[in-house]
């Protein structure tokens, strides 16, 4: 079995995330929801092949947007930086990343604008979907244990560092001391037992992955130390809301039913992760999944805005009326 999991990391090209960088995929388009079917908007939403878009997936399978007349691509790309210049500049419709990603963009001046949730933390520091992982062994037992260790993290200065940085700080800890090092998630569980790092901040199916080759969970930087954290969010551009409101309405509520009806299927949304990503059988079974809100928790998104402040990603918080969906 834990031959098999190791394996699946590989297979997996799942270091495609939300929090990290990278470009979209040629020739990777699923099918759309309605081939073309007369009297439909069509649309195109840029997406990662992670846990967290199984909602969108099971929501165009059930016919949920064709339902909100939407006639729904959705493309498959290797991160949020591939996503949203692709979304700002028209060339998509809406797209998935992280809400770290959209502060830091609004602070600069992007016209984003989130629409509807994606992946949430469950709140259980014991069954999330995302850790932070060391070998038993390393000494660290705590969270303060991580100040003066180097921490492994798919993208520097984002969602996992400054939670992870937060947490180490509410509990007393030196925090300015944690060395963070830029390790794609493929790669986490091999540098994390070859000693390049002391520790890894990992997200499905990349902690279960991790557990198999001997890693041990610390505490969840998304369950803490944010309550009731919203990870990602689906988005669309200004401009775009400015000239296709109800358009982005439909979206918004297909969306949220598709969260919704994720959210009471688990088995579905297990069954439907092969038609979108490599992951095996054996890493599917045993995940742990997001919790799929149908809210985006502005208190959360206000959190990490002042977190990403505190560490210096931005300089100014972002208008957060002009940021979160409209209410």
């Amino acid at each position: 079995m834990r031959k098999l999991l190791a394996a699946a990391a590989t297979a997996a090209l799942l270091g495609l995330t939300a929090c990290g960088s990278g470009s979209l995929t040629s020739g990777e388009e699923s099918a759309s929801s309605s081939g073309g079917a007369e009297g439909l908007t069509p649309i195109e939403v840029g997406v990662i092949p992670i846990v967290d878009v199984a909602p969108i997936y099971l929501g165009v399978q059930e016919g949920l947007f064709e339902e909100e007349g939407l006639d729904v691509t959705l493309t498959l790309a290797q991160g949020g930086a591939a996503i949203v210049p692709a979304v700002t500049a028209g060339q998509m419709d809406f797209g998935f990343s992280n809400i770290t990603s959209m502060i830091v963009g609004r602070s600069k001046g992007l016209p984003v604008k989130m629409v509807a949730p994606g992946g949430s933390s469950t709140g259980d520091t014991d069954a999330d979907f995302a850790s932070v992982m060391t070998l038993p062994d390393s000494g660290i037992e705590t969270v303060t244990d991580l100040a003066g260790k180097k921490v492994g993290v798919n993208t520097l200065n984002n969602i996992s560092d400054s939670t992870i940085s937060e947490a180490v700080k509410q509990a007393g800890g030196d925090y300015e001391s944690i060395e963070f090092v830029e390790i794609p998630f493929p790669e986490l569980s091999g540098q994390l037992a070859a000693g390049t790092v002391d520790a890894i901040a990992a997200v499905e199916p990349f902690v279960t992955i991790a557990g198999a080759d001997g890693a041990v969970p610390v505490f969840s930087n998304y369950a803490e130390p944010v309550d009731d954290l919203t990870v990602a969010v689906y988005f669309t551009s200004d401009q775009y809301v400015q000239e296709n409101p109800e358009i982005v309405e439909k979206f918004a509520r297909a969306m949220n039913a598709s969260q919704e009806f994720a959210e009471q299927n688990p088995d579905k949304v297990r069954a439907v992760l092969p038609t979108y990503t490599s992951l095996e059988p054996a890493v599917i079974e045993q995940l742990t999944l997001p919790r799929y809100s149908t809210e985006v928790n502005r208190a959360s998104v206000e959190e990490v805005a002042r977190i990403s402040q505190d560490r210096g990603l931005v300089e100014e918080l972002p208008n957060m009326d002009e940021l979160l969906p409209q209410e």
